[in-house]
């Protein structure tokens, strides 16, 4: 077995889909987007850790990915499970950008800021919800106590919400910076909106997708989501065709994951009008077959692209990394972020801000970091974070690559894994010799129950009997 194998023969529908291991497979467990998770995160955070790991971050000098959480929405979404605050008082957003500001001078008092920012990502909430001026203003903050980079080599992107942007503020987004949107498509089906309080029609995202490619933004990636209220695996068909049609350089595909229990929001959703287990299945299958048909190249994790877009020549090429915004083109960079909720990965650490408005502006008005929680990353995690993003981004991981970097004898390091892997194996989701592991194409949709293997937390926490704090993996 040649290891790793990163460019590969593009797959069919029916190489990646085996509804009997599926089933098997489908547990509740983490997305991966670090390691560890945000759930070993800690509240006995101090602002003197934060400034260590800052040093340790300047001392070896990667170069910097921002990103900035502007948490405002003027409608809710029912199925939403991000850190929002709901309002139609565009005033609001001003009294937190007065914070935001606060912050990022704070944060950039100790950064060395000849660091290239080599990725920015606005995320939310809506972050068009504040004003032209605002946008303008906080960018030119951002420019003020950071190197950002120049179009070529930077990766700069917005979300925002498609039936809530007039198209031409796209001219303004693309002349700020920004040369890749994500829009949150969701679906087009009237009953589908209408069951979420989600809106925005066929004819608003074709305008958008014309003007943006007008201003020559590089990317636009569109989410949907399958498992939402009234959905069939007729009706999402015919959404994902319009798409499709649409033709935008990436595509996620999330699963909903109900979880009224957790998210507030999600009790205004009727649990009797999502589809059946079954239903979501079929619609699944049906995207993934669609997708591939339409010539999209499937990069892992619910996520798709074209074959010429940056994201999966990255994967072909075996540069392809996974970060708090899942996978990512440049991903040899310490992240910023600022806002509520916002996370760090800064030297050995992670630290996430306080979650909630108050606490943020409290700290702030002391001139303190906004922090509550953090983890300290240990040798063992670092090792257990390269194995999982080696599954993760590349399907394969090499025995001798990771032996070489942390010295371990890979195999009696992870003895008992590579035994825990075995019924996996024998399913065929993957294989296993003397010099690695390469997953095979029925284990790519089940990538994150690979995973879930090496991750000691998960497996620390496997007797407790807690209600689950992660989605299933399909």
């Amino acid at each position: 077995m040649a290891l790793p194998q990163f460019s590969q023969p593009a797959l069919s529908s029916r190489e990646l889909w085996n509804l009997d291991l599926i089933r098997r497979h489908d547990l509740s467990g983490p997305r991966y987007t670090s390691y560890p998770t945000a759930a070993q995160f800690r509240d006995d955070v101090e602002e003197s850790a934060w400034r260590s790991a800052m040093a340790q971050s300047n001392a070896r000098g990667k170069p910097l990915s921002l990103y900035v959480h502007i948490p405002f929405c003027s409608t809710i979404c029912y199925y939403c499970a991000c850190n929002k605050i709901v309002t139609a008082n565009r005033a609001r957003a001003s009294a937190y950008l007065d914070y935001l500001y606060r912050e990022i001078e704070l944060q950039a008092a100790l950064v060395d800021t000849d660091r290239p920012v080599h990725q920015l990502h606005w995320g939310g909430g809506t972050p068009t919800f504040i004003s032209d001026a605002e946008m303008r203003q906080l960018m030119a903050v951002l420019r003020r106590h950071f190197t950002l980079v120049d179009d070529e080599c930077g990766e700069y992107s917005i979300e925002l919400h498609p039936g809530e942007l007039p198209p031409d503020r796209l001219w303004l987004l693309r002349e700020l910076g920004f040369n890749r949107l994500s829009m949150g498509i969701q679906d087009f089906d009237p009953r589908v909106q209408q069951a979420v309080n989600r809106f925005n029609s066929l004819e608003q995202v074709q305008e958008l997708v014309d003007v943006a490619r007008r201003a020559q933004f590089r990317s636009l990636s569109m989410d949907l989501i399958y498992g939402l209220p009234h959905q069939s695996a007729r009706s999402f068909q015919q959404t994902l065709d319009a798409v499709i049609a649409l033709r935008p350089e990436r595509l996620s595909v999330f699963n909903y994951a109900h979880m009224p229990n957790l998210f507030k929001t999600q009790r205004q959703i009727d649990a009797e009008t999502l589809p059946a287990p079954e239903e979501k299945l079929a619609i699944l299958e049906q995207s993934i077959e669609q997708l591939l048909h339409a010539g999209y190249v499937y990069i892992g994790m619910d996520h798709f692209a074209l074959p010429e877009d940056a994201l999966a020549r990255a994967a072909a090429a075996g540069d392809l990394h996974r970060n708090f915004q899942g996978y990512a083109t440049h991903g040899n960079c310490d992240l910023l972020g600022f806002g509520i909720s916002a996370i760090n990965a800064i030297g050995d650490s992670h630290f996430q801000n306080h979650k909630s408005l108050a606490p943020y502006v409290a700290d702030l008005e002391r001139k303190a970091l906004p922090l509550a929680k953090w983890v300290s990353l240990s040798r063992e995690d670092h090792l257990r974070r390269a194995v999982i993003n080696a599954l993760i981004c590349h399907f394969a991981v090499d025995f001798a690559t990771l032996e070489s970097e942390y010295s371990v004898d890979f195999q009696r390091h992870f003895s008992a894994e590579l035994q825990a892997l075995a019924p996996l194996e024998k399913d065929g989701l993957l294989s296993v010799d003397d010099r690695g592991i390469q997953v095979l194409p029925a284990g790519r949709l089940l990538i994150r129950r690979i995973c879930m293997v090496f991750d000691a937390y998960q497996q620390q926490g496997r007797e407790e009997a807690a209600a689950p704090r992660f989605s299933r993996i399909i």
